[in-house]
């Protein structure tokens, strides 16, 4: 049996639907209902600072003197400014989704890949529109994309019929502005989903404009934003919109690379060595400061080791480092040195010359001759590299390995994905990051469930220089713990009875041991009354009295 609980706190309200902490409230109720769903209210959930919401009722809970452990009863989701607890449409009910009007900003980057046989991305992409078409809502798909993501779909009827046979189900292509409330239910008889017109053709969307947004969101209820790859940038489409939807919401495909980008900086495994690959030091420096400081190693397998190289002393062609990096190459290493953790380098080079149609020959990193440059990692740096992880418990390879465009296929990015392949089933934990080193593994791995994979680079890059992202940030605030309410309650099924100002306790407790079938919270903020409020509770032992 469902349940609804409200329980008045302070300013704010907790709500609890199906017995998930995960909805915000500003109503000052205490409700105790039962088969009533549990309405979603979007404009009070920008909760910035959660610890002063959520402090006197888990206070409360960590002052119970039988030692009950607040970490074993509630699980932080987020504490890091950078990741704010989003609602995700997941956790949304579904019971309020039926013949609601749901706006699904889709990653065309992903549903528009040639191969999605291979996307194990994909797979939570699509599954959040089939989720929505289910649930019964009415959906209306948006997004932009050209030649690079499939050069047959570009326009938007080749993209509704793409869409059609991917999804299985109708797409219709529509204009923007047409959803006006009058032709709503027209629209959608013509067909299963509706998809408005490609946003790459509108400057409005990149300038984030409000008129633009107003006219796009339109007649929409729920607005889901699925398009991870634009996270990290401030459209009309992931931003703008969310001033005029009720609802804003974080898709399947969206909430599940979020959690893959936040495992990133988290250090729970050690050894954690970042394998880092690209060049462009400069743009990316602060996120490599931050790698340094996390990780227990640094590998460099793109341009950037030439940097590094340089900024430790050791000669390397004048024409392979930019001058603008030499500073931030040079702080990297001192951060390397002061925390004490290896930099490994590459030993030699696959290098193709110049102008000459030639063979490619190897060279040591010092010893490149004029006329040459490096094309892939040689032989003897892989000697290297695959010790160096073999002891590892959590990897991340981010940027290609790649130096100049051979013409060839990249063997290095080969090798480098087999050495992971062989590492992740020794339960090493691996995110592989960026379009070539995802494909590359696709490609070469025995089992590409076994990695964390994230495709579009440039969001976790400008996530690991410490930025928030904008996509991320207009979205609704969840509560930021996930609650077992098994372990919280002794029978989590019955009803929630709140006592606010429960003072000694008394009350509570001879109404919970005559209400057997009720559980009962007390809510004090005297100190003393507390105090002695729990040292009645735990004398009493029952088992459905809380305070």
């Amino acid at each position: 049996m469902s349940q609804h609980i409200t329980i008045g706190l302070m300013q704010g309200t907790i709500s609890a639907y199906c017995n998930n902490f995960n909805y915000l409230s500003t109503k000052l109720a205490v409700h105790i209902e039962q088969d009533k769903s549990c309405l979603y209210h979007r404009k009070s959930i920008k909760f910035r600072n959660y610890g002063g919401f959520s402090s006197t009722w888990l206070g409360s809970l960590q002052r119970i003197r039988y030692n009950l452990d607040i970490s074993s009863k509630a699980k932080v989701l987020d504490r890091d400014g950078n990741f704010p607890p989003v609602q995700t449409l997941r956790r949304f009910p579904v019971v309020e989704l039926p013949s609601k009007i749901v706006m699904v900003r889709f990653d065309s980057s992903i549903l528009l890949q040639q191969k999605l046989d291979q996307q194990l991305s994909m797979i939570s992409a699509y599954l959040t529109i089939k989720y929505l078409y289910k649930a019964g809502a009415k959906i209306v798909l948006t997004s932009s994309w050209n030649v690079k993501q499939n050069e047959d779909v570009l326009s938007e009827e080749t993209v509704a019929e793409y869409l059609s046979t991917v999804l299985e189900l109708d797409v219709v292509a529509c204009k923007h502005g047409a959803l006006h409330q009058q032709s709503i239910t027209e629209q959608f008889e013509l067909a299963d989903i509706l998809l408005l017109e490609n946003l790459c053709n509108y400057k409005q969307e990149f300038g984030n404009s409000s008129e633009f947004a107003k006219r796009l969101s339109c007649g929409v209820d729920i607005f889901v934003n699925d398009s991870f790859s634009s996270a990290h940038k401030i459209l009309a489409s992931t931003v703008g919109v969310t001033q005029f939807c009720s609802v804003c919401l974080a898709g399947f495909y969206f909430e599940d690379c979020l959690r893959k980008l936040k495992k990133i900086s988290e250090c729970d495994r050690s050894p954690y060595v970042a394998v880092v690959g690209g060049g462009n030091i400069t743009d990316k420096a602060a996120a490599l400061y931050f790698l340094a400081s996390r990780c227990d190693g640094l590998i460099f397998v793109g341009l950037m080791a030439f940097q590094i190289l340089h900024a430790m002393g050791l000669p390397v062609p004048l024409n392979l480092i930019k001058e603008q990096g030499a500073k931030e190459a040079l702080e990297l290493v001192k951060i390397a040195e002061r925390r004490s953790i290896p930099i490994l380098l590459p030993k030699d080079f696959c290098c193709k010359h110049i102008h000459l149609p030639i063979p490619m020959k190897t060279f040591s990193a010092e010893d490149i001759l004029e006329g040459w440059q490096p094309a892939d990692l040689g032989p003897k740096s892989f000697v290297e590299i695959a010790p160096f992880l073999s002891g590892c418990k959590k990897i991340v390879w981010i940027g290609p390995l790649q130096f100049v465009d051979s013409g060839e296929d990249n063997d290095g990015a080969s090798k480098l994905a087999h050495i992971l392949d062989d590492l992740s089933q020794t339960h090493c934990h691996i995110s592989i990051i960026g379009h070539k080193a995802c494909e590359t593994v696709l490609r070469i791995s025995r089992s590409a469930s076994s990695f964390d994979m994230i495709e579009p680079a440039s969001v976790v890059w400008e996530s690991l220089k410490g930025r928030i992202l904008p996509g991320l940030l207009a979205l609704d605030r969840a509560y930021p713990f996930e609650i077992d309410w098994n372990k919280i309650y002794h029978d989590p099924t019955h009803p929630l009875a709140v006592d606010i100002g429960s003072g000694n306790g008394l009350f509570l407790i001879e109404m919970a041991k005559s209400r057997k079938n009720l559980n009962f919270l007390g809510l004090e903020i005297n100190e003393k009354l507390v105090i002695r409020c729990l040292d009645v509770a735990h004398q009493s032992r029952l088992e459905n009295l809380y305070v």
